[in-house]
């Protein structure tokens, strides 16, 4: 079945389908060559109303150029023959009128039953789009219907959409009923945590092959409030798009809500209580299934299963962490999502080993490597050709967990002692020095860069981990060339398509051998997600951008439609709990407070200043402050004055 949602197939006046936003080609494109139609009364008992509306209707299908072979009105006359007549359609079209007097005649019917498994289109206009809803949003329309305490504006539709709309947007606007506003004093009040479409007439929505599209100017009313979410000639995707774990990190919030923003059904799966969640994630969220383990394959399998038999097809899974890489290719797999990473492609991005044959593949230099599985001989053959130090890491691993520096023959068998039965699951690399750098972007279908960025990390996480140290680093204001062409020649290398990355690449300290002279930047690791902690924020930061919006423009339109402003370097400094330090929050602020630190750029200064989840604390530091600085020189200052200990 396609189904078109209209408040009226015609521009007001006009006496055939109107051609803007492509609607009288996408009708005709659904039909055949004769079609039969049948159209569904609003007005079943009035007969010269009824009469009136398909001598109407017959006309404007004929000036359109539709050459039906037939068209008959179902009204109480025939009501009895519904069935037949539903069959032998090629086209059903559910005429306006009034909502609940339609809604009780389809319900009489049992047209709901009678459309299961119709295979032609169906077309709403007005009244009838309304009832195609499965919770129909009926709003008061006649005379004393606003001041009825009993009048029921939620009823039972036809099940073949969740979208509610209040069509006619110019002619209801400024309508008033019982001297009450119908948007202001009606629907805005009602539509707190619902979402209500309202377009003028010749815009349209269309709901095809699990996809449902807005075509033309149209508002989405949610929450009291009112906001354009689409123009003339462009569309609106509502899409199904299954997020895991969109709880955590807590920040992953901002990329549920800028779905939501876009018009995409956001679908969350995760282990914790609905009311935990935050108001943002509660907002944006259409629907949630609270799993007791994001563990289980088979509960969260179960989970998707159970959105899918829901909303139709599921156009996206994607959690954007690391954790869950492997559990989100398997659902895709399994669902056939088509926009992301399968289980064929992941050991290519998840583990070590294989990482260095497609920078190979790229041309692009990184430290060599052999798998500890070879035997503690031939990894000691190895360091004779790199030296000392090494690094022993997991082949499939996050962060800098589990990572080990080995600086003597001694210390390696010693190493391979204390890890006698999983030294298999680790590499071994070649220690190479410089600064840490990465290259963030995200990716379009197309495999262009849609935005790019620069984080510069002078103290590896290794060392920050394993020492307990503060974190400082930085997202510098440009991207070198010489990075953005490694990135991007990693990312084809890759394959990635459709993505959100973190690169990590050495920018070399000295001339190394086969790898590059100082000054060069060399591959590290690839991670096909965002980076950590609040990374993506400081981001927004430097770039006057917003990256959620950008990756969710990705998903949805499959372009960029955030700019950037003012760019700066935004620089990250942490404290932990268990020191003490020289100077207290109330100095930090007092210097590098908004508005306090320069008069003649208020934006300069401290951006954020919270709490991080203790989670990530480990590498990313307990309490964090974030600041936008004009100039590089300014980093390393702002560094001490936060992270100097008592």
């Amino acid at each position: 079945m396609t189904l078109i949602l209209t408040g009226s197939p015609t521009r007001y006046g006009e006496d055939r389908f109107t051609e803007d936003n492509g609607f009288l080609a996408t009708v005709k494109a659904e039909l055949p060559e004769r079609p039969r139609v049948l159209m569904v009364s609003a007005a079943p008992d009035d007969v010269a109303f009824t009469d009136s509306v398909l001598e109407g209707m017959t006309a404007c299908v004929r000036n359109s150029g539709i050459e039906p072979r037939d068209i008959v009105m179902l009204d109480r006359r025939n009501c009895g023959q519904a069935a037949e007549l539903v069959r032998r359609a090629d086209w059903v079209v559910l005429c306006g009128g009034h909502v609940p007097t339609q809604n009780r005649f389809i319900h009489e019917i049992g047209l709901k039953e009678l459309l299961q498994g119709f295979d032609g289109l169906v077309m709403g206009c007005s009244a009838g789009s309304m009832n195609c809803a499965d919770i129909v949003y009926s709003h008061p329309e006649m005379p004393g219907e606003a001041a009825d305490g009993s009048y029921k504006r939620w009823l039972r539709g036809l099940g073949l959409t969740r979208l509610q709309i209040v069509p006619h947007y110019h002619q209801v606007r400024n309508f008033i009923i019982d001297g009450r506003r119908l948007f202001e004093d009606v629907v805005f009040h009602d539509s707190w945590r619902h979402s209500f479409y309202t377009f003028p007439d010749g815009g349209y929505i269309l709901c095809k092959d699990g996809r449902e599209t807005l075509h033309g100017t149209a508002w989405e009313i949610s929450n009291g409030a009112m906001r354009q979410i689409c123009n003339e000639n462009q569309t609106y995707s509502f899409m199904n798009v299954v997020f895991i774990s969109p709880h955590f990190p807590q920040t992953y919030s901002h990329f549920c809500a800028a779905l939501k923003r876009n018009g995409v059904n956001v679908l969350g799966i995760a282990d914790t209580p609905f009311g935990n969640l935050n108001e943002e994630l509660r907002w944006a969220l259409t629907d949630y299934y609270q799993v007791r383990n994001l563990e289980d394959y088979d509960e969260v399998y179960r989970a998707v299963a159970w959105f899918a038999h829901r909303y139709g097809h599921i156009d996206w899974i994607e959690s954007n962490n690391e954790y869950w890489l492997e559990q989100d290719a398997r659902l895709r797999t399994d669902f056939n999502v088509t926009t992301g990473l399968h289980t064929d492609h992941i050991s290519a991005i998840k583990e070590k080993s294989e990482m260095k044959k497609y920078y190979a593949l790229g041309g692009v230099p990184t430290a060599r490597q052999i798998k500890a599985a070879e035997g503690l001989d031939k990894v000691l053959a190895f360091t004779r050709k790199t030296g000392y130090p090494i690094i022993a890491k997991p082949d499939n691993g996050v962060g800098a967990s589990g990572t080990f520096k080995m600086n003597s023959d001694d210390e390696l068998r010693a190493w391979f002692s204390d890890h006698a039965s999983n030294y298999g699951a680790f590499v071994v690399e070649e220690f190479v020095t410089g600064l840490l750098t990465s290259y963030d972007a995200i990716y379009d279908s197309n495999a262009e860069p849609l935005f790019e960025s620069m984080g510069v990390y002078p103290t590896p996480i290794m060392d920050i981990v394993h020492g307990n140290l503060d974190s400082c680093y930085w997202i510098e204001k440009d991207v070198p060339a010489a990075l953005k062409k490694l990135g991007r020649r990693t990312v084809k290398a890759f394959g990635v398509k459709s993505r959100f990355v973190h690169l990590e690449f050495f920018k070399l300290d000295r001339d190394r051998e086969g790898l590059g002279k100082k000054g060069d930047f060399v591959g590290l690791e690839v991670n096909m997600r965002p980076a950590g902690g609040y990374t993506p924020d400081l981001m927004n930061f430097a770039h006057s951008t917003d990256v959620f919006q950008i990756w969710a423009d990705m998903v949805v339109f499959n372009e960029r439609r955030k700019g950037a402003g003012e760019q700066y370097f935004c620089a990250y400094a942490s404290r932990r709990d268990c020191y003490r330090y020289a100077r207290s929050h109330e100095e930090i602020l007092a210097r590098y407070g908004s508005g306090a630190y320069s008069a003649a750029d208020p934006a300069l200064g401290i951006c954020m200043c919270q709490r991080m989840p203790d989670a990530l604390a480990d590498a990313l530091g307990n309490q964090v402050y974030a600041a936008r600085l004009e100039n590089r020189k300014d980093i390393q200052t702002f560094f001490d004055f936060v992270c100097e200990k008592a």
